[in-house]
């Protein structure tokens, strides 16, 4: 190369070689391991009485999710050190293939859970098809996104990306009876097009006009002299008055609230929590939160909701450093999953919105969603691998 080229340019060129190095972000790597930790933990703590009540081993949950953690952790390094623009080159077939697994969950491969039917299996092996449609919407938006260019500003292109992600929360919502994720798809999906548009008043008129109909929704729904049959309905219900269907269906959300106002300032201590003593049903899953609360305290929450505060600046930098527009997006799309259910899972346990049923990173019970969510750590930490930062520049 250095023929082709005087030799001030060739003196330039190799200072900017020796100043320029390759970039992976083990920050984000240091508190996805923190998050897991803590989150085994926490579970141990929540599930040891249960587990050894009901299966005779206090190890039962722990070890199970444990194992799975290391191999999904091993899995998210693997796919870091792969290059991110081959998703672009299967985006369309992802996302078919999400829609036709979750078609799935009503074939003999169903399989019944709690009264609805949302996971697919064969032998030991199942999963929870609608997580791989999150994966599926963030990266076929991102890679439509790209395609469009400035066609995103037209009103047909806005329209046709909400399409994308509607489809999605609709098959969610109607084939597997699901509609906390169809929600979070939605709510990916108009936060990626957002992040992509340059103009942002339309979305304004629009985040009012939807909070001004939900208000209105809720308002209606508050004056009904009795429970409604339909659950999701009655979920809202519940919500507005807890206390007065706290022997029924509001149980769990008393109980809940119970622990985070039993745990104070600095909790009862690890493993003192009360509430998880057969209180809160499912304690291990979307309302460890509350545990967290009663074992450690306000401090303890601070610290874990820190934690991810930490993680989402982390996919922030990322997100703004990344080499292209593709990995930009790839990585928004993470920051508003892992935002979104972080945000929706703390709501309903302090009862600031209607039970949902979301899970809380990192640190609920479940297999599946600790696999996803580490593929999507996965993901992020490719598109770091491939920024390139100056040695003048320090990294964050």
């Amino acid at each position: 190369m250095d023929r082709f080229l005087g030799r001030s340019q060739v003196r330039i060129h190799r200072r900017l070689l020796k100043n320029e190095s390759e970039y992976y972000d083990f920050s984000l790597l240091a508190v996805i391991i923190a998050l897991t930790g803590f989150g085994l933990i926490m579970l141990y703590s929540a599930t040891a009485y249960s587990a050894r009540v009901s299966e005779g081993n206090d190890m039962t949950y722990f070890s199970k999710q444990g194992a799975i953690s290391v191999a999904c952790l091993i899995i998210s390094i693997v796919v870091s050190q792969l290059d991110y623009h081959l998703l672009a080159k299967v985006a369309a077939p992802l996302y078919l293939a999400s829609l036709v697994l979750m078609g799935l969950v009503h074939t003999p491969l169903g399989i019944d859970s709690h009264g609805a039917k949302r996971w697919i299996g064969y032998g030991p092996v199942n999963f929870q098809p609608s997580e791989v449609a999150k994966i599926a919407v963030i990266v076929i938006l991102s890679s439509c996104i790209v395609r469009m260019g400035r066609r995103i500003e037209r009103l047909g292109g806005i329209a046709f990306l909400l399409g994308l992600g509607a489809v999605q929360a609709v098959f969610c919502w109607l084939v597997t009876n699901n509609l906390s994720t169809g929600i979070i798809i939605m709510s990916i999906t108009a936060g990626m097009v957002f992040l992509a548009h340059p103009r942002t008043k339309v979305f304004v008129i629009a985040a009012a006009v939807i909070s001004g109909l939900v208000g209105v929704f809720i308002l209606v729904i508050s004056r009904a002299p009795i429970l409604s049959s339909n659950f999701r309905l009655r979920r809202i219900m519940v919500w507005l008055q807890p206390e007065k269907y706290a022997d029924g269906y509001g149980y769990q959300t008393m109980q809940g609230l119970y622990a985070i106002g039993a745990g104070g300032i600095m909790g009862r201590g690890l493993g003192n929590s009360i509430q998880k003593l057969s209180s809160i049903p499912e304690a291990q899953n979307d309302m460890i939160f509350a545990i967290i609360c009663e074992e450690l305290g306000i401090v303890g929450a601070v610290f874990l909701l820190g934690m991810f505060a930490y993680m989402l600046y982390r996919l922030l930098f990322i997100a703004q450093n990344a080499p292209d527009y593709f990995g930009s997006l790839l990585v928004g799309g993470v920051f508003l999953h892992i935002a979104l259910q972080v945000i929706l899972n703390v709501a309903v346990v302090v009862n600031l919105i209607p039970n949902t049923g979301v899970t809380l990173p990192f640190i609920s019970y479940g297999g599946t969603s600790i696999l996803f969510l580490m593929f999507e750590m996965g993901i992020a930490l490719s598109v770091s691998k491939q920024i390139t930062l100056r040695h003048d520049r320090p990294a964050l």
